[in-house]
């Protein structure tokens, strides 16, 4: 039966947070209500909750019970512990990406953590842990979660803004319509470092610019060969193998700093580059990295049997600026990370529909009143999570291929 109205929880009072709430003020269709946001110290929830008007719950417990839907907008590390237990409680919750991960022994303190504390967890460190005890943990949180949703009367929905892009969704739409295969897909996501202070920490964010950065191409890529299998008849064409490199540029003694990357990263990889092999012998390449001025570099390329795609996801053309002088622009907003405004600029006028993320809280709210499935659900977060683990594997073994479990 659809539901005219839900009410929704927000955990989590930073970055993430924020975009969420904006979006979810766009929903039409479906009354979403907002009924309280919860983070584990007390200031941080307070603030969000004065700034945006919301009311503030006190536990985490409060929330869910006053919540058909709960936004999980915290550390990745924390991801798993919140979502099991709304979903526990029969709620459908929405899991920020990445789905999940591996973050060592000190896993599912992420949320409570100061910065100072998780740089300093003794016996812990991204660079030496052996990847392939990363890989089985990532897959047995993925599989945790998995079956979590599979008791659960809610369900999981993953937040991956790329997959309901307008030009990403415009590239379904030829894919469906014309019969295309899909032969070749590269993508990238880059710029010069994260907002979060705990990206840059491995204990919090679960790796670095694969998973932080690699994986909204990444998963677009496995969106769209899902989308192409299921034009055909089947199942989703899923990932086979990966074959990868990392490097960790920006803590490297012969970088030279400038000032204009961030260099503040504990012990995660800057640069990631990804080979995925479908199980139909086509492939896609990606590329994530903090090593990019300029901007955000969001884009992915569909090279078809039929046509080939772009989707410019950023920058792109839709409105462009010259600004002679900075203080012009002083209260404009002009785009994400490019570091000035003065100067020719690719100026968005609607940042957040480009990205999609109004697109992905409009869709999932009316699957939520529907009890209907969603394009962005747990297998594909799943899958981009096992290509993700394989590919820290495949790069501690110098690019040597690796199989992709399948959960």
């Amino acid at each position: 039966m659809k539901k005219q109205k839900l009410r929704t929880g927000i955990v989590g009072s930073g970055f993430s947070a924020s975009f969420h709430v904006e979006a979810l003020r766009r929903v039409y269709g479906v009354e979403v209500e907002i009924t309280g946001v919860y983070s584990p110290r007390r200031e941080h929830r307070e603030a969000f909750g004065k700034k945006n008007d919301i009311e503030v719950a006190d536990t985490l417990e409060a929330l869910i019970d006053t919540s058909d839907v709960v936004h999980i907008c915290v550390p990745p590390a924390a991801h798993e512990p919140v979502a099991v237990q709304a979903l526990e409680a029969d709620k459908t919750v929405i899991i920020e990406k990445p789905f999940t991960g591996y973050f060592g022994p000190a896993k599912g303190k992420a949320a409570e953590e100061s910065v100072d504390e998780a740089r300093g967890e003794a016996g812990f460190s991204g660079d030496t842990f052996p990847r392939e005890q990363g890989l089985e943990e990532a897959l047995g949180s993925v599989r945790r979660l998995l079956a979590a949703e599979q008791r659960s009367k809610g369900q999981i929905f993953y937040a991956e803004n790329w997959v309901y892009a307008p030009a990403v969704q415009k590239e379904r739409e030829i894919i469906e319509k014309t019969g295309a295969q899909i032969l070749w897909m590269h993508g990238e996501e880059s710029h010069s470092g994260s907002h979060s202070q705990y990206y840059g920490i491995w204990s919090h964010s679960g790796g670095g610019s694969m998973i932080g950065k690699g994986v909204h191409p990444l998963t677009a890529a496995l969106y769209l060969k899902k989308v192409e299998g299921r034009m055909r008849g089947g199942g989703p064409i899923r990932p086979q193998s990966v074959s990868a490199r990392t490097h960790a540029i920006t803590r490297s003694e012969n970088f030279i700093d400038k000032g204009h990357q961030r260099t503040t990263y504990t012990d995660i990889e800057d640069f990631a580059a990804i080979h995925v092999v479908f199980e139909d012998g086509t492939f896609a390449d990606i590329f994530a990295s903090e090593l990019v001025l300029g901007g955000v570099h969001n884009w992915i390329e569909v090279s078809a049997n039929n046509h080939r795609g772009i989707c410019n996801i950023n920058p792109n053309t839709a409105f462009q600026t010259y600004n002679p002088r900075e203080e012009y622009f002083n209260d404009i907003y002009v785009v994400e990370k490019t570091g000035t405004k003065q100067g020719w600029a690719f100026t968005s006028p609607d940042e957040d529909w480009f990205t999609g993320y109004q697109h992905e809280m409009e869709a999932f709210y009316r699957a939520a009143a529907e009890g209907q499935p969603v394009e962005a659900d747990s297998m594909l977060a799943g899958d981009t999570i096992a290509v993700v683990y394989a590919g820290y594997l495949s790069a501690e073994r110098k690019g040597a291929e690796v199989e992709v479990t399948r959960v």
